[in-house]
């Protein structure tokens, strides 16, 4: 299981990528997070929607209402044009980290002492 600190500061970088290429409502977003990562995310609603809240304030998501075939309207989220620059910035950020520490874990001859 990963440390839950690691997972929370990365969710955003997630949720934003879920979206990038459909809109999708809580439980979807849940339920895809949980598949696409063969159930290694387990996000709770409690958890989710003050962190689409926060995106939604700062301009990265906008979201509407739509009735679903139940006739229960569901609330959808959408990634912005901002949010797409975002998610852009997290994904080379990420990659760049990722990058890093497969680097130190194979012990890559970059740094060796002459």
């Amino acid at each position: 299981m990963l440390e839950t600190s690691f997972v929370n500061r990365n969710m955003v970088l997630l949720i934003l990528k879920l979206l990038e290429s459909q809109d999708m409502y809580g439980y979807q977003m849940i339920e895809t997070l949980k598949k696409r990562s063969d159930n290694t995310f387990h996000l709770k609603a409690g958890s989710l929607y003050p962190l689409l809240h926060g995106l939604e304030e700062k301009g990265y998501v906008t979201a509407y209402e739509q009735t679903a075939a139940a006739g229960k309207p569901r609330r959808y989220y959408h990634l912005t044009d901002q949010g797409h620059g975002v998610l852009q910035e997290k994904e080379q950020a990420w990659n760049r980290y990722v990058r890093a520490v497969t680097l130190v874990l194979e012990g890559d001859v970059c740094c060796v002492r002459a």
